[in-house]
Formats: structure tokens, sequence, C-alpha cells
């Protein structure tokens, strides 16, 4: 949502977004119905929250754990392919800061631009490049890690033997067993190449706190995706 002089209606009563213009975050603006509402900049998560969808996204608690075990850092160069609506784009966009570089591959040009509204809308257009080209066809920079959100990861081991710097990492997110099991057969081969194979699920469960009970939550957000990460070594 894009602050300007309009109104913007809620259920508890109209605010002119135009005040927020003249605001810092922690100020108060007052609806017609003097309901107070508090001025935050949004952050990454609300950003996401907010933005244009086509293809289901990798959630946040996957794109958290992606960054944290891959070491994803500013400055550094990440290739992404999959970029769907662009969520994990932004993470990860968000996590190499403005001197580092985030080149996603796309092969539908409608989700491609979907992507590029979401990166101008995140105001990460100077660090982001979505391309318009099948990653499985070869990948033409180098980069610190590479992370696929695409149904046969293993069809870009030959590629990320050459891009993927050492040390980096190729990550895979994919939703089925089967398709794990059919990247570690074809993984065998490059062996030679990456190091210490892990496969991990993120499950979470929310907790319920009220003044005498403690507990979960009857509803959380579980199976998603399987993620798989290799090192590479030469």
């Amino acid at each position: 949502m894009t602050v300007e002089e309009r109104e913007f209606h809620t259920d508890l009563g109209i605010i002119n977004l135009g005040e927020l213009l003249s605001r810092e975050p922690g100020d108060r603006v007052v609806s017609h119905k003097g309901e107070e509402f508090t001025v935050l900049r949004p952050d990454i998560n609300d950003i996401i929250a907010k933005m244009r969808r086509g293809p289901q996204i990798v959630h946040p608690k996957d794109a958290g754990v992606i960054i944290a075990y891959a070491g994803i850092s500013p400055g550094q160069t990440v290739i992404e392919a999959g970029a769907g609506s662009g969520a994990l784009t932004l993470f990860l966009a968000n996590a190499v800061g403005p001197t580092g570089r985030v080149i996603s591959y796309e092969v539908r040009e409608d989700h491609a631009e979907i992507a590029r509204r979401n990166v101008e809308l995140a105001g990460f257009s100077d660090r982001v490049t979505i391309k318009l080209k099948d990653i499985y066809e070869g990948i033409d920079e180098e980069a610190d890690h590479i992370v696929l959100d695409l149904p046969q990861p293993e069809n870009v081991l030959p590629h990320a033997v050459e891009a993927l710097r050492p040390g980096g990492y190729f990550v895979a997110y994919t939703p089925c067993t089967n398709q794990v099991h059919r990247f570690f057969q074809a993984f065998r081969e490059y062996r030679g190449h990456f190091y210490r194979p892990k496969v991990v699920e993120v499950l979470v469960r929310e907790q319920e706190v009220k003044k005498e009970c403690m507990r979960p939550k009857t509803t959380m957000l579980a199976h998603t995706g399987y993620i798989t990460f290799l090192r590479k070594i030469r």
C-alpha cells in the first residue's frame, strides 16, 4: 500500500494516509472514530505479507533456515532460480544488503513480472536482477551461493560445479520426498565437489499464552518443503 493523500478504511474507522507523510515511527494517528493507530516503518515481513502473489511462496520459516544454514551475508552474490512471486528473492536481497546481489532465474514471463514488481515495492531494484532464462541450460555468473525452488534441482548440479565458489552452498527447496531421493541419486556423480549434504524440514508450532495456561495452538504451520544443503569444496 502506497502512502498518499487518500482515505484508508478499516473496521476501526477511516484514516487519512496523507497524515503519515509527516509522521515518524512511534507517532500516533487517530481515525474518525477516535481509535488510535501507531505509525511503524514496514519491515521485510510486512512487505512480503502485502506483496502481490502468483505462485506459492517459500514461507518465512523456510527462508530463515536457508539464510542461516547457508550463512548468506551482506555483500555476497546469490543466484536464485524459480523466482515465482519473489518472496524468497526479497528475503535473500534483505540478507545480502545494498552491497550484495541476487540474480534470480525465471522461465515464466508472467511470474518474472510479478517478482519484478515486488522487488520494486521493497526498494531492492538496485541489488536484484530478474532474468528470463532457464537455469537448467546454464548459469552465466559466479556466485557465493545458489538457492533453488525448482522441481528438478539435480539438473543444475553440473552448472553449479562451475559457477559456485568454494565454500558456498547449493540449496534446493523441494516439497516431495521423491524429489529429494532423485536429487541424491544424481548427487553421487558430484560428491567430489561437495560435502556435508544435509536435508531438513522446518515445522513451526505457535504457543497460546493465557493467564492460567500455556498450550500449543490447535493449528500449526507444518510441512511445506524439504531443504537440501550441499557445500562446495572445489
